[in-house]
């Protein structure tokens, strides 16, 4: 089996840097050494209300961004995950092997309800079960993660093995390797692999953050990164000497951290070029290089949202493609349960 990386992005909100350093940026990175799938995950985006208007909105904006960050959408495959009915069709059957006591543990379920858990819908309940059968309908071998969801991937993990075990005999059966699903490895390389908030460096930088001057969105213009970069969060001391004294001033942390992975080195090289420094002028470099780097994918998402034809017939085009995949997949699956098919 070829090596094939499998990741997806929530269309909900305005995608911002810590989408772009953690995800996007690593898809075009990926390019070259693995056989990619990615995906919109929109069935992912309805575990909470969306008004549809907004939603068909943010499904071509995620894909535009994909496109204009560097994804080859010819070589590789770009959809959203509706359009592939074998997503939604193997998470049944994955729902039927995962325990319940596994879905209790997921600890983003918790911190996502709060206290209000009763009135949550079975989706954000049940939606690593869905993340499972996104990365094993296509048997994925590696999938980029942060650290947030690690836990999920363990879970798709635990999945895979428990339908190996089950299905054991019927697996051989039907003439297939033991190891049907594949164990899917996390990869999460490279600094900056969590960003924080602009205005709390405790905080992941978010969507859902009520404060626009958390984040950095990849649709703002020049003046508003810099306007949100000079007034981001710091302490009264100057930049760090070491990457030592960061663990302690989280703020600090973050922006090198920022500005490493925009420029393709590490912390502490980072803090060799800047370390005694103001943050102004700290800042005045970060502005710089994040504007370099954004200010090209902005121009060009904004030339393909206003072509939604051209969005939606990649989508599609990459929606056939892998289907075809997962259709494999997935009549495997139902010989090996049982199930009669035509």
């Amino acid at each position: 089996m070829s090596q094939r990386v499998f990741s997806g992005v929530q269309p909900t909100g305005n995608l911002h840097l810590g989408n772009y350093l953690g995800a996007v940026k690593r898809f075009v990175e990926m390019q070259d050494r693995y056989d990619c799938v990615y995906c919109v995950v929109d069935m992912h985006a309805i575990t909470v209300w969306q008004d549809p208007v907004e939603l068909k909105r943010s499904i071509r904006e995620v894909a535009a961004a994909f496109l204009a960050a560097g994804v080859d959408g010819s070589k590789h495959i770009v959809f959203n995950q509706s359009q592939v009915p074998q997503h939604a069709e193997l998470a049944w059957v994955l729902n039927c092997v995962a325990r319940l006591g596994w879905l209790n543990r997921m600890t983003q379920f918790k911190e996502k309800a709060g206290k209000d858990r009763e009135n949550k819908s079975v989706g954000l309940y049940a939606y690593p079960n869905l993340m499972a059968a996104d990365i094993l309908a296509y048997r994925a071998t590696h999938v980029p993660v942060g650290e947030d969801q690690k836990q999920h991937l363990e879970l798709a993990r635990d999945i895979a093995q428990k339908f190996n075990n089950d299905f054991a005999v019927s697996i051989a059966a039907n003439g297939l390797a033991p190891e049907f699903f594949p164990q899917p490895e996390p990869l999460i390389s490279g600094p900056a692999t969590r960003v924080m908030s602009l205005r709390d460096g405790s905080k992941k930088m978010s969507k859902s953050d009520p404060s626009d001057a958390s984040r950095i969105n990849l649709t703002d213009d020049a003046d508003q990164i810099a306007a949100k970069i000079r007034k981001a969060k710091t302490d009264p001391l100057p930049l760090p000497e070491t990457v030592e004294e960061m663990k302690t001033r989280p703020e600090a942390e973050n922006l090198v951290g920022i500005y490493a992975a925009l420029s393709d080195t590490d912390a502490s090289a980072v803090v060799a070029q800047f370390a005694g420094q103001q943050f102004s002028a700290f800042k005045q470099a970060l502005v710089d290089l994040t504007v370099s780097k954004l200010g090209p994918i902005n121009a060009e998402m904004k030339r393909l949202v206003a072509d939604p034809g051209h969005i939606d017939r990649v989508l599609g085009e990459g929606a056939g493609r892998a289907e075809a995949i997962a259709a494999v997949t997935m009549n495997h699956v139902k010989d090996i349960v049982g199930f009669v098919r035509r």
